[in-house]
């Protein structure tokens, strides 16, 4: 079965780089970014991983917890883990699961109409309420933009704290939209400093906390 957004996300227990963790426990009232990879020494995971190493203080203002997932054993992450340190110039900071292949059945990782042994590039975007809030699967050659995932993320984080929706293109910063299920007393008392109403569905309002 599929896994789909507004799903609960599969717990697991898994060996990492960083240890034995449970995914359930390891959230602990945090977002998570659960994504995998198709198989360790691979080019393009090389540098997606070390681009979010990077990019790990960016998730950490956000609350976030980041988890890897590749299909290999835990002693082939440690020497990936150097090359990913040498070849991108940031050292591996977040957990890289080993798995058997069962968490990647469990979260539907596998299509094998691509490959029936390596996972497509999986990421899940996990709520602090352990639901899936965002899936995107990209093909095995080609590289995820994490920027977008920070963007989409900054946009759900908004919608679950001031019911706002974000429009198309929409960066951090920039003017948002009032969610319908929000009627106009309820705005006012939400955004007393007002909004702009393009049409009785279309109301525009500056960011919350810009």
């Amino acid at each position: 079965m599929a896994i789909l957004i507004g799903d609960t996300a599969p717990d697991f227990t898994a060996q990492t780089t960083e240890g034995e963790i449970r995914f359930h426990d390891y959230i602990d009232g945090s977002w998570a970014v659960l994504f995998s990879h198709p198989k360790n020494y691979t080019p393009v995971c090389t540098t997606e991983l070390g681009y979010t190493a990077k990019l790990k203080p960016e998730f950490e203002k956000r609350g976030v917890k980041v988890l890897g997932l590749s299909v290999d054993k835990i002693e082939d992450h440690e020497g990936w883990a150097r090359d990913i340190e040498e070849t991108q110039g940031a050292a591996l900071n977040f957990p890289l699961i080993a798995d058997d292949g069962t968490i990647a059945r469990q979260y539907d990782m596998i299509h094998p109409n691509a490959d029936n042994t390596l996972t497509v590039r999986s990421v899940f975007v996990v709520g602090p309420d352990k639901k899936v809030k965002l899936k995107l699967e990209y093909p095995a050659s080609t590289g995820r933009n994490f920027d977008e995932i920070l963007r989409v993320i900054d946009s759900l984080q908004l919608t679950a704290n001031h019911q706002v929706a974000t429009p198309v293109n929409w960066k951090n910063g920039e003017d948002v939209i009032i969610v319908p299920a929000v009627t106009n007393e309820q705005a006012k008392e939400k955004f007393p400093e007002g909004w702009n109403e393009v049409k009785p569905y279309l109301r525009i309002v500056k960011q919350p906390g810009a």
